[in-house]
Parts: structure tokens; C-alpha cells; sequence
């Protein structure tokens, strides 16, 4: 995809890799920028400074979320890109109280599958359009000591797997990003486990425009995966080649890092 003249939506906008990719993309000549944001001050100082249009969004309510992909379809005849940003980590185990796994998955797949839900048939319509889902490395890999945001960004891989496989022929584009470590409030609200750990992840940290590069990248080419880490790439392989040696060596990571639950 060429992002010139195309009209981009960003969940989860207000800071971080969704500010970055609405930036990225109105530098590079979008046609309209459109973000989204539970931040109603913060949605709106982007949204003026990349002169774009800022609507205050839940991404965990539905019928807010249908009312606002129908505002925009209405103002600009259509939504080439949809950018499933949005997302929240959360810590713990399978012990963490239920009401931090539910408000998890509200965030990390049900708010994809409401904007999805609405956005979809207008772009199966025109027989076009494109939907880039942050995800993350968890998702392919594994979060060491945060079970929630684990599980919920594998199944955000999942969801956007199957979009591919099951819309492609018609017309409908998607790429999965899945960062490591990116320099966002993000990053703190995890905490390290030792002062090695917080080294290490902040030696592998990459920028926010790092991210927009290789989502912009991506895009160009049309890759399902963009992973702005390259590793990550290498990780997965080796996971899927041989699953039971790479959890023995995620055990003693995790033993390394003081990461028991």
C-alpha cells in the first residue's frame, strides 16, 4: 500500500506507536488521518498537529465504535487503512482477577472485533481496503510473567490470520505488527524483574518512529508480518521448528529473570 491520499483511521492514538504511525502517515501524504482515542486532550493535540480529525473512542464500545466508522465513511466515502492500535498490558497469572483478564480481552481482541465488524463490509464493497493490527512479539512468542496480555495478543494474531485467509481473495490487505520492546509508557508498566532485565530491555528498545518506519514499510510490500525486531522472526522459527526445546529455554529465562508466578 502506498499511503498517499489514503484515508487512515488509528485506534489507540493519543501517544506512543499509534501518535508515531498517524504522524508517519501524515508526513507521507495521507489523505486523511482520522484518530481515536479514550484521551480526549491528548487525541486532540495530535489530531491538530497533524492535521487530522480526532474522535474520543472506547474501543471496547461497540456502538460507539460502529457510530464512528460510520461518521467517517460518511465524511470521506471510505477508510483505505484501519489501524487496530489500541491496547493494554496487564500483569500476573492465571490467578489475576477475572475483571483484569476480561478488561484485557475487551481491549486486545474484542475492540478489533468491533471495528473490524463495521469497517469490513464497506471495504468488501468496494473491494478494497486494508487492516493493520498491533499486536506484539507476546503474540507470537510469549510474555514472561504477564499471562493476560499473552494470550489476548495471540489471539489478536489469530483474529487478523484469519481476516487474511478468509477476505484476501476479495480484496482485503492485512499485516500484523509485532514489536518487542518499544520506548512507550508501555514499556514501565510491565517493570523488570531484576536490574539485568531492566538492562537488557532497554538495551533491545527501539523507538516509537522506529515502529512507523517498519509499518510503513511493511505495508508497502504487504506483509503479514511487520516485525520491527528482526529477531522476533528468528524466535518464531526456532519456536516452531522445535516447541519443546524453545519452552525449555523460555523456563530458564524465566527462572533468570525472577519471573515465578
Amino acid at each position: 500500500m502506498d499511503i498517499r491520499d489514503k484515508v487512515v483511521v488509528v485506534t489507540g492514538a493519543a501517544s506512543g506507536i499509534g501518535a508515531a504511525m498517524a504522524r508517519r502517515f501524515a508526513g507521507d501524504g495521507a489523505g486523511a488521518v482520522i484518530v481515536t482515542d479514550i484521551d480526549a486532550v491528548g487525541i486532540a493535540a495530535l489530531a491538530n498537529e497533524v492535521g487530522g480529525e480526532a474522535y474520543v473512542l472506547d474501543v471496547t464500545n461497540e456502538s460507539r465504535t460502529a457510530e464512528v466508522i460510520a461518521q467517517v465513511e460518511e465524511q470521506y466515502g471510505r477508510i483505505d487503512l484501519l489501524c487496530l492500535n489500541a491496547g493494554i498490558p496487564t500483569d500476573g497469572s492465571v490467578d489475576a482477577p477475572n475483571e483484569d483478564w476480561q478488561r484485557t480481552w475487551n481491549v486486545n481482541v474484542m475492540a478489533h472485533v468491533y471495528a473490524t465488524r463495521y469497517a469490513l463490509p464497506g471495504m468488501l464493497e468496494r473491494g478494497s481496503g486494508y487492516i493493520l493490527t498491533t499486536a506484539s512479539a507476546a503474540g507470537l512468542l510469549t510474555n514472561i510473567g504477564a499471562a493476560p496480555y499473552s494470550v489476548t495478543k495471540h489471539a489478536a494474531v489469530a483474529l487478523a490470520e484469519w481476516i487474511a485467509v478468509t477476505y484476501g481473495e476479495r480484496g482485503i490487505k492485512v499485516s500484523c505488527l509485532c514489536p518487542q520492546f518499544v520506548d512507550t509508557p508501555m514499556l514501565e508498566a510491565f517493570g523488570a524483574h531484576s536490574d539485568e532485565t531492566r538492562t537488557w530491555v532497554e538495551q533491545i528498545a527501539i523507538s516509537t518512529e522506529d515502529v512507523a518506519q517498519a509499518v510503513v514499510d511493511g505495508l508497502a510490500e504487504e506483509r503479514f508480518l511487520i516485525l520491527p525486531h528482526p529477531e522476533v522472526g528468528d524466535y518464531f522459527r526456532n519456536k516452531a521448528t522445535d516447541y519443546d526445546r524453545w519452552i525449555t529455554g523460555m523456563q530458564k529465562l524465566q527462572k533468570a529473570v525472577g519471573g515465578s508466578q
